[in-house]
């Protein structure tokens, strides 16, 4: 019989041979060899385009345009995803329902259609005015007068990412156990100071990889504001003012996409780190006193 403190012993187990997996990685290897050998050597590429503009002025600039967009509309969508989810979490059902029917309609509609709409906003809504309701206006704002595309394009990416941070934020806080709030508030806390120290590190486990899947899903979603229309992000750029211009749409889309690629593998980075970050205490490898009682519980009982 094994004694309690000795570790239990290794297994000397003999890996399985898998010829055919070799098979299948060759044939791999040399499918990407003849592709990327075609590429390069293949002149509708336009490689010598490639490499001028991928540090152009014009292009850069979409870059930082594009980063601005990304950034201003995910942090607006946050908010507000946090805000949307209290009113879908709220016992008031004015509020429950209000929640439930902005995420139907955003999430329910391509977000082309509604940037197109928030492009068409200032026809639709010419002049604002701010003031008592049924009496004098305070103040009126010609929308036709102004020149606002960059934010009807950031109101419209944050609404529509708005809508996805409600019910990710809302499946993190819901995945964490009843009994961690009740236990919070029996030691004296606050419902606020119990979300911040208790509920919310623990949801964060759940909430930040699906949020960095939206940051990116977000990056390349910018390529759509063209329909408000915002002609100075990335994609435009690239595509309708360079492209149209020297006729050679390829490389210039491979200038997108390879900036496209840089940001995105950047984000990748950093969401990592969140990641290790927010799951520190939670392993799911077995300690040596579990291995143990594991040990133990497997042995035949003796007699």
């Amino acid at each position: 019989m094994t004694d309690v403190g000795t570790p239990p012993q290794a297994i000397n187990a003999i890996p399985l041979r898998h010829p055919w997996r070799w098979v299948a990685a060759v044939v791999i290897i040399v499918l990407v060899a003849l592709f990327l050998y075609g590429a390069a050597t293949n002149p509708a590429y336009g490689w010598s385009t490639y490499r001028e503009y991928l540090f152009n002025e014009r292009i850069m600039l979409g870059v930082l345009n594009t980063l601005q967009l990304t950034v201003y509309s995910m942090v607006i969508g946050i908010v507000l995803g946090v805000v949307l989810t209290i009113m879908r979490l709220s016992s008031n059902p004015v509020l429950g329902a209000v929640s439930w029917v902005f995420l139907w309609i955003f999430r329910g509609t391509p977000v082309y259609v509604q940037l197109a709409f928030w492009g068409l906003f200032p026809t639709i809504y010419q002049n604002l005015r701010i003031g008592v309701p049924f009496g004098p206006a305070l103040f009126e704002f010609n929308l036709q007068a102004l020149s606002i595309p960059f934010a009807l394009a950031i109101i419209g990416l944050a609404l529509n990412e708005a809508a996805y941070m409600a019910e990710i934020i809302r499946a993190g806080i819901t995945s964490v156990p009843e009994g961690q709030m009740e236990a919070s508030t029996a030691l004296g806390m606050s419902w606020g100071m119990a979300m911040r120290r208790t509920v919310l590190p623990q949801a964060m486990r759940v909430i930040i990889p699906p949020t960095g899947n939206e940051v990116i899903s977000l990056l390349k979603t910018t390529s759509l504001v063209t329909a408000v229309p915002y002609a100075f992000d990335l994609y435009s750029i690239a595509t309708r003012e360079i492209a149209a211009r020297t006729f050679q749409p390829v490389p210039l889309l491979l200038v997108a996409a390879t900036w496209y690629l840089v940001i995105t593998s950047i984000l990748m980075v950093g969401q990592f780190y969140l990641e290790r970050y927010f799951s520190r205490g939670a392993s799911r490898k077995l300690t040596t006193k579990q291995l143990e009682a594991l040990a133990l519980a497997q042995q035949p009982p003796a007699g």
